[in-house]
């Protein structure tokens, strides 16, 4: 790890916990709001959605400060549509995916060839963070026409 930049991969690690902890509320939020035939199986995934975004953040949170540094107790602005069909929260949690997969990528920038450990974690995260997308595309085919 002597050539890990430690700075940056420990700011890259703190946006991804305060990123994962945006998810928390959102997909909270997302539970509650959906309606329709559909609800039951929705809110559990949105819950379950919840909880992993919560585990991820407390798993950034322990690498980070592992590395010295201090977890941010910030959360990004969540944008709130107030489109609460079960397409556009779909669409909205895929977006929310994707965004994930790209903090993960910078997270495995920082330390590909240099931590063996984080860059395993990253690429274990983006490996996740992709099934998610994909699962989610697969949720969303019944909305395309």
């Amino acid at each position: 790890m002597k050539d890990l930049d430690k700075g940056k991969t420990i700011s890259a690690l703190n946006e991804i916990l305060k990123y994962e902890l945006a998810g928390v509320v959102k997909y909270t939020h997302f539970a509650l709001m959906v309606t329709g035939p559909n609800r039951l199986s929705l809110d559990k995934f949105f819950k379950e959605q919840a909880e992993e975004s919560l585990e991820h953040a407390q798993q950034a949170g322990e690498l980070l400060t592992g590395l010295g540094g201090h977890p941010s107790q910030a959360i990004p602005n969540i944008e709130e549509t107030n489109q609460h069909s079960i397409e556009n929260l779909l669409k909205e949690s895929l977006g929310h995916e994707e965004m994930a997969i790209n903090l993960y990528k910078n997270l495995l920038d920082c330390a590909e060839n240099k931590s063996l450990y984080v860059e395993e974690y990253a690429r274990e995260m983006i490996k996740q963070e992709e099934m998610h997308s994909i699962e989610i595309k697969k949720m969303l085919r019944d909305y395309e026409v």
